[in-house]
């Protein structure tokens, strides 16, 4: 009988320890560091100017204010994947930008060789 209390406590024990971990976890402050400074590279990078980059900015940032509001109801697994996904959403309208700009490059050198050619005949 002794046997049987003894492993009844020690489980008692690792299911409070348990619960005193899980609420810890739940009470810890949203990081959402990454995920802000990606809607700043994106803005930089000049995606509110871009259409398609435009649109995912603007979705990291309404990301980024549902995750705040997640973790202020306490829906701390909600918010970490909504952080994710502004951190995800703030990396495309990187992307976008980017390739926006190279396309522009690109077709600017192309018009500067189709005049060289025309200066040239």
């Amino acid at each position: 009988m002794k046997y049987v209390s003894r492993i009844g406590i020690m489980l008692f024990a690792v299911a409070v320890a348990a619960t005193g971990i899980i609420a810890g976890c739940a009470n810890a402050p949203l990081r959402t560091e990454a995920s802000t400074s990606g809607i700043r590279a994106a803005e930089e990078a000049g995606a509110a100017k871009v259409p398609s980059a435009s649109l995912q900015l603007q979705l990291a940032k309404e990301e980024l204010e549902s995750a705040k509001s997640l973790a202020a109801k306490g829906e701390k697994v909600q918010a970490d994947s909504m952080l994710r996904r502004a951190e995800a959403d703030a990396e495309l309208a990187v992307t976008l930008s980017h390739e926006d700009a190279e396309k522009s490059e690109a077709m600017a050198a192309v018009e500067r060789a189709r005049q060289l050619r025309k200066d040239n005949q």
